[in-house]
């Protein structure tokens, strides 16, 4: 994606080299990541890995020491997770303008190992998130690098800048009031039904994310959406399924199939227009 030269957003918070001084936990965001998908495949285990996240977190507090030089490569990311949420910026601000309503910007945070947010504390294990609490996004870019080698996506810039992207577009959802009707709208559901709930408002984030592909076709270069589908392709809850317990089991998907991630996505990018990403009714539910 073209982005050297351009505008750099001034919402962002680079905490990077400041947990544990740089000491990274051992293992580092292979272990995280591994955190992250146990307990969202397996939540009976969840009270289990948060005991051992709270133990890493406090091993890395303790070891903290003078903030460590970051190396160019991870300054060349940073720059880049800067310019791509200027391109967010700019992109929401046009479109909420284009509907009559002004657009409040989030921050984003890039951190290292662990981080403390309006949400709770938090560590690379929960990967990229959105806390709607303080309207931040935190993000450890390392995590691209275990989406490429651990899981399959073809890496590159662009799939970074669909994570940031899908992880704005929750907080599209935040303004817009989406989020909070699906969580009453969660309320004494089952499980299951909750889950669906859940996978609608990610896939809905995946749509917003092509959206704002759509709006920055000028800044794409060949490959971009292929490595964003790719990116899409290998979160998909079958996909990680698979990979780590070797079955599929739809009624616990909270993100949706690969396949509907790629199609949300798509969609967003084809159409270019916020009306058409409605996830909630096409799934049978009314917000």
């Amino acid at each position: 994606m073209k982005w050297i030269g351009n505008r750099q957003s001034d919402n962002v918070e680079d905490r990077r080299g400041m947990s544990g001084g740089g000491k990274a936990i051992a293992g580092g965001g292979a272990i995280a990541i591994v955190f992250f998908l146990i307990k969202a495949f397996f939540p009976q285990a969840a009270p289990f890995v948060d005991t051992i996240q709270q133990q890493q977190q406090q091993q890395t507090t303790q070891s903290s020491g003078e903030p460590v030089e970051l190396t160019a490569e991870q300054k060349e990311a940073g720059d880049f997770a800067k310019t791509i949420f200027a391109y967010t910026e700019d992109t929401w601000g046009q479109i909420f303008k284009e509907n009559g309503a002004q657009y409040e910007e989030p921050k984003l945070v890039l951190f290292s190992d662990a981080v403390e947010t309006a949400c709770g504390n938090a560590t690379s294990a929960s990967g990229p998130f959105y806390c709607p609490g303080d309207h931040k996004v935190y993000f450890d870019l390392e995590f691209m690098k275990e989406l490429k080698t651990r899981f399959g996506a073809e890496g590159g810039d662009f799939a970074t800048a669909y994570v940031i992207a899908h992880e704005v577009g929750h907080h599209i959802q935040t303004l817009l009031g989406t989020s909070t009707k699906m969580r009453q709208l969660q309320e004494g559901k089952t499980e299951a039904e909750a889950n669906k709930l859940s996978v609608c408002l990610e896939l809905q984030a995946d749509f917003y994310a092509g959206v704002w592909a759509k709006y920055n076709k000028d800044y794409l270069e060949a490959g971009d959406i292929e490595e964003a589908i790719s990116a899409a392709n290998a979160v998909g809850d079958d996909a990680i399924q698979s990979k780590m317990q070797g079955h599929v089991n739809q009624e616990t998907f909270t993100h949706g199939s690969s396949e509907q991630r790629i199609y949300w996505f798509k969609k967003g990018f084809q159409t270019g227009d916020i009306k058409q990403g409605d996830t909630f009714a096409q799934a049978g539910f009314s917000l």
